[in-house]
């Protein structure tokens, strides 16, 4: 088992959160990790994106090459697209609809989609508004890797055991929220046209 994930969004929206989740539950199941993360201006908005490998192997660089990611889980549709280039033609992509527009001349909304619908393998959620209806937006990326399950390789139940250990801290209503947002996810498999 390998899979070479890159993870990308904008500072803010979780994405060293769906790192760690994936990172612990990897490691609980037996599996090798490595990560390396560009945070870039998160915290300003800017771009954050995150190389993530686990294997059944040993492992020996962090980063993923050009063509040779599996999967690409975006929480913003225009870092999708920017990472395209590191995505293997039988790749997939799981991405939110939901736009982050942290700069001037921003593109076009339809276009990106219609971009992300030319990947044969892409799985676009309305992930704000799963989050919305769990009770909490900021459970969009939970909802993400609940997306991006499927294709990951890791059971469900060391995800939700991650994420419990994870969020502990901040009360057992947050781990609900969160485990119930991962759920929603993994039933939310659609591709959206705008």
């Amino acid at each position: 088992m390998k899979k070479d994930i890159i993870l990308a969004g904008v500072g803010g929206q979780g994405i060293l959160s769906i790192a760690s989740v994936i990172d612990m539950a990897a490691l609980k199941s037996g599996l090798f990790v490595k990560q390396s993360e560009v945070h870039g201006m998160s915290q300003r908005g800017g771009a954050v994106h995150s190389h993530l490998r686990i294997s059944d192997q040993n492992i020996y660089s962090d980063l993923i090459g050009l063509g040779n990611a599996d999967i690409i889980i975006s929480v913003e549709p225009l870092e999708a697209l920017r990472y395209l280039p590191y995505l293997h033609m039988n790749g997939q992509i799981v991405s939110s609809v939901n736009f982050f527009k942290n700069f001037d001349d921003y593109p076009d909304e339809s276009e990106i989609i219609n971009e992300l619908n030319k990947i044969p393998s892409v799985t676009l959620v309305d992930a704000d508004q799963i989050a919305r209806d769990c009770g909490n937006v900021k459970a969009s990326n939970m909802v993400i890797l609940g997306a991006a399950l499927p294709f990951i390789g890791i059971a469900q139940h060391w995800i939700e055991e991650s994420i419990t250990e994870i969020f502990k801290s901040k009360g057992q209503n947050i781990v609900e929220l969160n485990i119930n947002a991962l759920k929603k996810g993994i039933n939310s498999n659609q591709k959206i046209k705008l």
